[in-house]
């Protein structure tokens, strides 16, 4: 969380502008970290492209902001494409290592769920790259979700086998009612 004195991060949707700052905290990810299981990173023609993509669908992209500077992006997608699976989503948040332990994670997570509440989906899945990667599945308990299930040695990556960490949340009523029809 913040702590005391400094800024609480802005937390915007996302606009092509931030495309640039986009791919470079994605391509941090990549090369130094677990969160992420591609291993080469993807231009800003190909992150502007997903972008698109995660738009057009209806989903929420959101990027944070402290003092001006762009440090950190979450947005929802498709869990599955299988049609049965409409009403549930998968987070994904990045945050620039030199904004991480800032309240940037947070306040994007708590935005993230917001907008995805907004649009009436019932479950939001979290698939976290490695089970040691403790500051993501600490930030997913903050907000309610539950371990669900780690599938052991799924991905191999910086020489060394890696975990696949399932967590949920129930949004709105969960699956207390049949869900309706999505927007859009």
């Amino acid at each position: 969380m913040l702590k005391r004195g400094c800024m609480s991060p802005l937390v915007r949707p996302s606009t092509e502008a931030d495309i640039g700052a986009i791919t470079a905290i994605y391509a941090d990810a990549v090369v130094h970290g677990t969160a992420s299981f591609e291993l080469e990173p993807p231009s800003e023609t190909e992150m502007a492209q997903r972008r698109a993509a995660i738009l057009s669908e209806g989903y929420p992209y959101l990027v944070a902001e402290l003092g001006g500077y762009l440090c950190g992006y979450a947005y929802a997608g498709p869990f599955r494409t299988r049609p049965a699976y409409r009403f549930t989503v998968e987070d994904s948040i990045y945050v620039a290592p030199a904004s991480q332990g800032r309240g940037v994670g947070h306040a994007l997570l708590r935005a993230l769920i917001d907008a995805c509440e907004r649009r009436g989906f019932r479950q939001i899945v979290a698939v976290i790259g490695d089970s040691a990667s403790t500051g993501s599945r600490r930030l997913h308990t903050a907000h309610g979700f539950a371990l669900v299930g780690i599938l052991e040695a799924t991905g191999y990556k910086h020489g060394r086998w890696l975990d696949t960490v399932f967590m949920q949340r129930s949004l709105r009523d969960g699956a207390a009612s049949a869900p309706g029809t999505l927007p859009g």
